[in-house]
């Protein structure tokens, strides 16, 4: 799968992308979805797994995870992609930049792409984002994009020990 934007390349991810992502874990800017210091001891296998889970191009079965990459250095700047979440039975859209390429707009220009094409692609009618209410450059990134807030309320997500207060989002094929 290849996406364009005018800064940006939707790619598949491949196993030399793991080092980038593993370097981009390593200031702890992505312990909330997983990826923390000591992710290249696993980067390989997840990688291999989000390239089988992308050839299923199921966005039901478990997630799906594409590389951002800037057209300007060709270098990977984060991703973006969708997981299923089992206890809503609804997509929902994942995303990272790494701590060096924040500020640059890159996460709504890729979330805006990335859903256009989920809703064109999949017969899916709606994608949702959860966002921890204290996360706002990932809020704000995400209203950018074009997503409605339809609700406010306490959820654990998977990599959470416990609820916290989350912002409920939505996206919607016109």
């Amino acid at each position: 799968m290849v996406i364009e934007t005018d800064r940006l390349i939707i790619r598949d991810v491949a196993l030399p992308d793991g080092e980038v992502f593993s370097d981009m874990a390593f200031d702890g800017s992505l312990n909330d979805i997983g990826f923390d210091k000591d992710c290249s001891s696993w980067m390989d296998d997840w990688i291999i797994e989000a390239q089988n889970l992308a050839r299923e191009d199921n966005p039901r079965k478990d997630y799906l995870a594409y590389v951002i990459e800037a057209k300007r250095t060709g270098s990977p700047v984060g991703s973006v992609g969708c997981s299923f979440y089992a206890d809503m039975g609804k997509v929902g859209v994942t995303y990272f930049i790494g701590a060096d390429f924040r500020n640059n707009g890159y996460a709504s220009e890729a979330i805006k792409a990335y859903v256009c094409y989920f809703l064109e692609h999949y017969d899916e009618k709606e994608i949702i984002a959860t966002i921890r209410e204290d996360n706002l450059p990932s809020w704000k990134a995400i209203e950018r994009a074009g997503f409605s807030l339809t609700e406010k309320k306490m959820y654990k997500d998977i990599n959470d020990a416990n609820e916290e207060p989350y912002r409920f989002y939505s996206a919607q094929r016109n």
